[in-house]
């Protein structure tokens, strides 16, 4: 599968984020640059609506979160919680963690003054 080259305004994006001091890791963590080789133009996470970051690092924490609490349990002879136990576990996690690393973000776009995804110039993400 070919690399595709990145979205102009998620280089733009990039760009203005490296100039803010943020580490690297952070505007530009794993899970994004996995979507990113996968395709997705998903904006880095400094740049997401609140609810859009909440959303997407909450859905992939909850449920890797409770698979590896359910793996440990296993590993380690420990009674393995029900299946309804489990899906409340990834939900609340998920919640939990999403909304968390949601204010973050949006801490840091007010504090560095980051400019909104829309406000940046580049091709139109929809083409």
């Amino acid at each position: 599968m070919p690399i595709r080259p990145a979205p102009i305004k998620r280089e733009q994006a990039l760009r203005i984020l490296a100039q803010t001091g943020i580490s690297p890791s952070n505007y530009a963590p794993p899970l994004f640059r996995l979507l990113w080789r996968l395709g997705s133009n998903v904006p880095p996470p400094h740049l997401l609506p609140f609810w859009q970051a909440a959303l997407v690092l909450g859905a992939f924490f909850g449920p890797a979160w409770t698979a590896l609490v359910f793996l440990f349990n296993h590993m380690l002879a420990l009674p393995v919680p029900g299946i309804l136990a489990l899906l409340a576990l990834a939900l609340l996690m998920g919640c939990l963690f999403g909304l968390s690393m949601a204010a973050y973000y949006a801490y840091g776009r007010r504090k560095h003054h980051l400019p909104t995804w829309d406000s940046l110039c580049g091709q139109d993400e929809s083409k």
